[in-house]
């Protein structure tokens, strides 16, 4: 069963977000990652790029696939990891501590729109 963690938001597209303040922590879920098998590369915005919930906003491509990332909230970048730039795979090794960007929210409303741990597992298990 993949590791899904209390107190994070997610959404159907397999995206987390880890909210401090009004910072959003954005990543790919351990289902995600699983499915995904290893990363290789993961392609993010650039800091001061505004991302939309809902939308596009980089890509995550494994040995089996390429994947987008769907912004599970809006906001402006305020950081991307860039440990990811020459170590991609960190991603499997722990999703939620090695988030890919960083976000300034612009509607902590949308976070409603999102799943809790409970409903992410359930989502999962279907």
């Amino acid at each position: 069963m993949a590791k899904v963690i209390e107190g994070l938001y997610y959404s159907e597209s397999h995206e987390y977000v880890r909210v401090e303040g009004n910072t959003g922590y954005i990543g790919i879920s351990d289902y995600a990652q699983n499915a995904l098998g290893n990363v290789v590369y993961v392609d993010m915005p650039e800091v001061d790029d505004e991302v939309t919930a809902g939308e596009e906003f980089g890509a995550v491509e494994s040995v089996k696939a390429a994947s987008d990332l769907i912004a599970p909230v809006s906001g402006t970048v305020v950081e991307v990891n860039e440990a990811l730039d020459d170590q991609p795979e960190l991603v499997n090794q722990d999703p939620y501590e090695n988030w890919i960007i960083k976000v300034e929210l612009s509607d902590k409303a949308e976070l409603d729109n999102l799943m809790d741990a409970q409903a992410y597992e359930a989502f999962c298990a279907k």
